[in-house]
């Protein structure tokens, strides 16, 4: 595969404006009209939107600028490099692993391209409970358009691997719906390492589509270097200090790069986003900052067939079922939606309940397994308020997440319906991720085992790769840290652009929402700087 073009690389060598880490060196100053902190969804739709316009654009990421010649397929490169701790980000009481991207790109060059608009029942939600009117689907439509347009979202038409087809089977056989899930993707090779970074450049991530167009416009990107904390002044900021760290996040020397704009992006992603604000001591009358933060806590169940699935093989989750989102209103017992994901050994082993013999016993049967699990669509209970970003000592940010009985017992509803679905799609036997669970041969036996699981944290098995809300939008000050227009209520010279935004979680995986959201602030602070039209596509 180094064989095919790099448009990283190719970019580099025509004289893209690159610093920090084995780039050209931190500069001590840098004025620009707009900084934008963070390279992912949100940062990379601002970043082309606002060098469209003519505006003078510095990216700060934190992590490092990777491409497709970097991506190996290979577990051990990519965790380390691509992800936020070595894809062992965890919430503070360690009860939830937190996937989140850290690199140029951010989560958007380490996704599975599932691409989803918001659902009429969230955008109406935070119409009645958070005063913001104008996200109508009828509204939203247009820049959702836009973002599919430029970002080549579309049917995947590849019949899907037989990981997500037992999803469909199974789910058939129940009467249950099922649909293939959109993906940004171009000339995709059904290869199933979307995780370790596209090493073909055919996910259309902000990696290969936004930040290119940025940096050929005269934007300056760089890498490696923390945004650190804004200088305050008068109800606005002065100016950002950054500083250099290591591939490992860990600081990598003391020296101060200070950059001085116009107005300031943040878009580093929930828990990072919250994080910057709080170390700076942002205004917070409300004590809203960091709250609210929501994960999609997700729970998984394994199960293996008589015939190779090859879970890791071809790409990764094109089926979901939203059948469960659906069964009770969004304001009463949680819902979730089911998808069907990735496999690989690593990510497999680090996952799977049990040790020793046991644990080896399911590790050869791994050719066999198929998994499924459930997003659980948090944030729209009293009981399930999401969690809380505070810092440590050291500055660096921590998610207080409690798992609540409201949301555990979604948690049990959710084994029962991906064990049901399996046993329908022919499993041979079924493990809930949990540590009191063992291998189950029949259905009416999982069902009655489940029902008697004990749901708390640490025995029961919660990952998440959707971090969303921190910087809540919001109609009035009192119910949100930004407005609906995405500037922040009492500092005049400062938006937010990324999935901080969300009041609630999505109820579906987030990119699309950020891409189409962003679009529609991005697009309006343009026009608020300097006057101008710009489109996406």
């Amino acid at each position: 595969m180094s064989q095919l073009p790099d448009p990283i690389r190719e970019g580099l060598a025509r004289g893209w404006k690159v610093f920090g880490g084995p780039h050209a060196a931190l500069p001590a100053s840098l004025s620009c009209d707009v900084a934008i902190i963070g390279s992912g969804a949100g940062a990379g739709i601002t970043a082309e939107l606002l060098t469209k316009a003519g505006l003078e654009v510095v990216l700060i990421e934190e992590g490092p600028l990777r491409s497709s010649t970097d991506f190996k397929q290979r577990e051990s490169d990519a965790y380390p490099s691509l992800y936020q701790e070595s894809a062992a980000r965890k919430t503070a009481d360690k009860a939830i692993n937190i996937l989140q991207g850290r690199c140029v790109g951010g989560s958007t060059t380490v996704n599975w391209t599932s691409s989803f608009r918001t659902p009429s029942s969230t955008l109406s939600h935070w119409q009645q409970r958070f005063g913001l009117a104008e996200l109508t689907d009828d509204a939203m439509s247009p820049w959702f358009a836009a973002a599919e347009r430029r970002l080549n979202i579309g049917p995947w038409l590849t019949p899907p691997n037989e990981n997500n087809d037992l999803l469909r089977r199974g789910a058939a056989k129940l009467g249950i719906p099922a649909a293939a899930i959109h993906r940004n993707v171009k000339g995709c090779w059904n290869l199933g390492s979307c995780g370790m970074g596209c090493p073909t450049n055919a996910k259309q991530s902000m990696l290969v589509t936004t930040i290119p167009a940025a940096l050929d416009q005269g934007a300056n990107l760089i890498t490696q270097t923390q945004a650190r904390e804004f200088e305050l002044s008068g109800g606005k900021v002065a100016a950002l200090r950054c500083t250099p760290v290591k591939i490992d996040g860990t600081p990598a020397s003391d020296s101060v790069t200070r950059i001085v704009a116009k107005h300031y992006v943040v878009a580093g992603g929930a828990i990072n986003s919250p994080a910057l604000l709080k170390r700076s001591n942002a205004p917070d009358p409300h004590g809203r900052l960091g709250t609210r933060t929501f994960l999609h806590p997700v729970v998984i169940s394994a199960a293996t067939f008589d015939q190779n699935v090859e879970a890791w093989n071809g790409a990764p989750q094109t089926i979901y079922s939203d059948h469960f989102l659906g069964t009770q209103t969004i304001d009463g017992p949680i819902g979730y939606k089911l998808e069907a994901p990735p496999m690989h050994p690593v990510i497999f082993a680090s996952t799977l309940t049990g040790f020793g013999q046991r644990q080896a016993e399911l590790l050869r049967s791994f050719p066999q397994m198929h998994s499924l699990l459930a997003l659980l669509r948090d944030g729209f209970h009293e009981e399930s308020p999401g969690g809380t970003v505070t810092l440590r000592s050291d500055g660096t940010p921590m998610l207080d997440y409690p798992l609540t009985d409201f949301v555990m017992e979604g948690a049990r509803r959710a084994f029962l319906s991906m064990a049901e679905i399996q046993f329908a799609a022919g499993a041979r036997t079924v493990s809930p991720v949990h540590e009191m669970a063992t291998s189950y041969t029949t259905w009416a036996e999982a069902r009655d085992a489940i029902r008697a699981l004990p749901m708390k944290p640490y025995v029961t098995r919660v990952v998440s790769a959707h971090v969303m809300g921190g910087c809540g939008l919001a109609g009035s000050e009192r119910l949100g840290v930004v407005r609906p227009d995405g500037q922040h209520w009492q500092l005049n010279n400062v938006s937010v652009h990324d999935g901080s935004l969300f009041p609630t979680s999505i109820g579906a995986n987030p990119q699309l929402s950020i891409y189409g959201l962003v679009n529609k602030l991005a697009t309006g602070l343009v026009k608020r700087l300097n006057g101008r039209d710009v489109t996406l596509a």
